[in-house]
């Protein structure tokens, strides 16, 4: 009989993990629809999670708690898991972002100096296309146009960094 009482989780466990699935469930209901394909659900809970995003306060709280129903009957962890690769995924490519648009910033605002820096480190670049685009994009700024050249500077600098 004790051997009984110790396999079964305390129920401020049971509340914890029941918890955990919420959170988790609310998680995935935040998620938009590209990032949602790249968690491994059933399409049953798949198709909750999806339903979720129509509903409204006390429908949605209701969704919550079936969708952490469904995922209780899943590999929980691994859907965690697979929540948190797309997550950082999202935190990698809005650092790259960041970084392409320092580069862009500092190739407008230094001029040759920061030329001469991104050209080292990345040699392959068509230096007459990227130095006209700099000048067009100067040019685009100072006439208050259209930010035309400004966009395909940043398109070019991307390909390189990439």
């Amino acid at each position: 009989m004790v051997d009984d009482r110790e396999q079964i989780p305390s129920k401020s466990q049971q509340k914890r993990e029941h918890h955990a699935l919420q959170t988790l469930a609310e998680s995935l209901i935040r998620l938009s629809a590209r990032e949602l394909e790249q968690i491994p659900l059933s399409d049953e809970l798949r198709g909750a999670v999806k339903e979720a995003s129509h509903l409204k306060r006390g429908a949605l709280q209701r969704q919550v708690r079936y969708i952490a129903k469904l995922l209780a009957l899943e590999d929980s962890k691994k859907v965690g898991d697979a929540l948190e690769r797309v997550r950082h995924g999202s935190r990698e490519e809005t650092a790259r972002h960041h970084r392409i648009e320092r580069w862009r910033d500092r190739l407008l605002e230094e001029g040759q100096e920061a030329l001469s820096e991104f050209l080292d480190v990345h040699p392959k670049t068509d230096r007459q296309q990227l130095r006209q685009l700099i000048r067009n994009a100067l040019s685009e700024r100072a006439r208050g146009q259209p930010p035309k050249a400004f966009r395909r500077l940043y398109a070019l600098l991307r390909e390189q960094v990439e």
